[in-house]
């Protein structure tokens, strides 16, 4: 049997590398690839320290791996908020407290079927293993991946590899996503970004008539729900999300 209960580790910071507008982190985390499923998070903070000058960090996971070594997990993150701004500055061999994969995660088709997946900014990192997952079960995959600009785009390299299609949107979303699930007859949209665009995907589902999933990126500090600082109790709940209630 495949464990899936989240555990607590002590994480050790492999590297850290600018991709872009964000921040790709790698961790040491043994036991945490083998439990993770595509829209899960965890939650990092400094182990044994207090201080003002940070706050624990919840991110969802957008890779795991497991070698000879152990256990590796990839974050993206953009490094703005006070959330993930210390961790903008870890450096290899740091060591973290980490503790996941947590959340409710990413329900599959139990047939294959076609699928589009929509990402807004670092969101896209996070639906590549649900891509690879989703095509290894055969399904047809289609990638929309946008941003408030080109630079904050994120993925493209990554989505192409996994996708039939791919569509770069910094325009009007709502336009450019009811054209592709018109066009390749989508049976399924998942979407992993903030508020604004899963409302939008859950609008276009709607009126598609389209069965929709939806992982909310917002700031979760304390991963468990203790905090109640997030919004829709995400880490309770969510992250993952059906479409509709976004509405």
């Amino acid at each position: 049997m495949i464990a899936t209960a989240p555990i607590e580790v002590t994480g050790e910071v492999v590297g850290l590398r600018h991709s872009g507008a964000y921040h790709q982190l790698t961790l040491l985390a043994p036991g945490v690839p083998e439990r993770f499923r595509p829209g899960s998070f965890v939650t990092l903070s400094r182990r044994g320290e207090l201080s003002t000058s940070w706050l624990p960090s919840s991110l969802p996971i957008s890779r795991s791996r497991t070698n000879a070594y152990g256990g590796t997990v990839e974050l993206v993150f953009d490094g703005t908020d006070a959330g993930t701004r210390w961790l903008s500055r870890v450096g290899a061999g740091d060591r973290l407290a980490v503790v996941g994969p947590l959340g409710r995660t990413f329900t599959l088709p139990r047939e294959p079927v076609v699928c589009t997946l929509v990402g807004s900014g670092e969101g896209s990192a996070s639906l590549i293993p649900l891509a690879e997952l989703l095509r290894d079960r055969g399904c047809t995959v289609h990638m929309v991946l946008t941003a408030a600009s080109e630079q904050r785009l994120f993925g493209a390299l990554e989505a192409k590899r996994v996708a039939r299609t791919v569509l770069l949107s910094t325009g009007d979303l709502a336009e450019v996503l009811s054209g592709l699930v018109a066009r390749t007859r989508t049976d399924v949209l998942y979407a992993c970004g903030p508020m604004a665009t899963l409302r939008t995907v859950a609008r276009v589902a709607d009126d598609e008539g389209v069965w929709s999933q939806t992982a909310l990126l917002t700031p979760m500090p304390c991963g468990t729900g203790i905090c109640h600082g997030c919004v829709l109790r995400a880490c309770v709940d969510g992250p993952v999300f059906r479409g509709n209630p976004l509405r």
